[in-house]
């Protein structure tokens, strides 16, 4: 009797997951981006060319339930160049009048809410090899990315919305906190965003205390888009400061150009300095393909109480990405 009890509990089981599988909406995407870089540099030991590759899948199931609320379960696959497989996220999250709660391995709160000065960018790059500490870029530094971790999202209130995320390791050792807000509003003819978020990381190992800021501005105004960022980090030895500004041009015909600075330095660390540029052609070729040129100019300045290795340099690179 207990046998015929548990296996007709299972089925049962079974068949209620099947039922909500059929009723729930699946859909699966992906993409494919082959690079191939070039490297010319001070350090002549870092010069030579590269082929690169990257593609993702992602799966995600999403079904309403008769109370209103709506459940989004997603799972991310992705595989490197260098043959590595990894599940890059994989989250559940819920969502309804009050907002959304999401549990998992997924993007954060500072992901989500900063404005980086490259992000009209596709295939900006970082060249690093001079083994710079200051910041290379006008993220926020402190942004978990897809750690595992709980958010909440407010609905959106009149072009407004904020969230929050957290982070903690199994024995409470790190724990980080994440907080932002972003407004869109239309002015003078233009779409005009502005996204803020600010992350703390905290440590019972002595590891030093991290603080981190983004805010940005992002200005559309029909085929043409700016966008100007400033960031900084903080921690016992480092105060780095950010600043950055892009523009895109979308000139019809499947062609978008772009161009971007930025800047930062360590106030801590006297001289340090870190600088790039870069301009940017995309052509869609046909539909979910598209080829991207990409250069980067970029020099670093050694400080006094750093290790790394004063350079500059040039970085060109042709990407091919496939989407479905």
């Amino acid at each position: 009797m207990r046998k015929l009890l548990l296996g007709t509990t299972a089925l049962a089981a079974a068949a209620t997951l099947s039922a909500n599988a059929a009723i729930a909406d699946i859909s699966i995407s992906g993409s494919y981006e082959w690079s191939y870089n070039s490297l010319s540099s001070n350090q002549t030991s870092l010069d030579g060319t590269s082929f690169g590759s990257d593609s993702e899948i992602k799966f995600t199931f999403t079904n309403k339930t008769d109370s209103g609320l709506t459940i989004t379960a997603v799972s991310e696959l992705e595989a490197d160049g260098d043959g590595t497989s990894t599940m890059d996220e994989s989250s559940i999250s819920i969502s309804g009048g009050f907002g959304k709660i999401v549990l998992g391995r997924n993007d954060s709160v500072g992901d989500n809410f900063g404005i980086e000065a490259e992000d009209l960018i596709a295939e900006e790059s970082t060249p690093n090899g001079s083994g710079a500490t200051v910041s290379t870029d006008t993220d926020i530094i402190a942004a978990s990315g897809d750690d595992n971790k709980v958010s909440y999202f407010l609905p959106a209130m009149g072009g407004f919305t904020a969230g929050i995320s957290h982070t903690t390791t199994v024995t409470g050792a790190t724990d980080s906190t994440e907080y932002g807000a972003k407004y869109t509003t239309a002015a003078a003819g233009s779409t005009v965003t502005i996204g803020a978020a600010t992350g703390t990381t905290e440590t019972a190992s002595g590891t030093p205390d991290t603080d981190s800021q983004n805010i940005g501005v992002k200005i559309v105004n029909g085929p043409v888009s700016f966008i100007v960022a400033q960031s900084s980090y903080e921690a016992d030895d480092e105060d780095r400061e950010a600043n950055g500004a892009s523009m895109s041009y979308n000139l019809g015909n499947g062609m978008t150009i772009g161009a971007y600075t930025m800047e930062s330095d360590d106030a801590l660390d006297a001289g340090e300095e870190y600088s790039k540029s870069g301009a940017e052609v995309q052509y869609v070729i046909a539909s979910g393909l598209t080829a991207v040129v990409t250069v980067d100019d970029y020099e670093y300045k050694k400080g006094t109480g750093g290790s790394g290795t004063s350079d500059s340099g040039t970085n060109s690179k042709l990407t091919i990405k496939a989407s479905f």
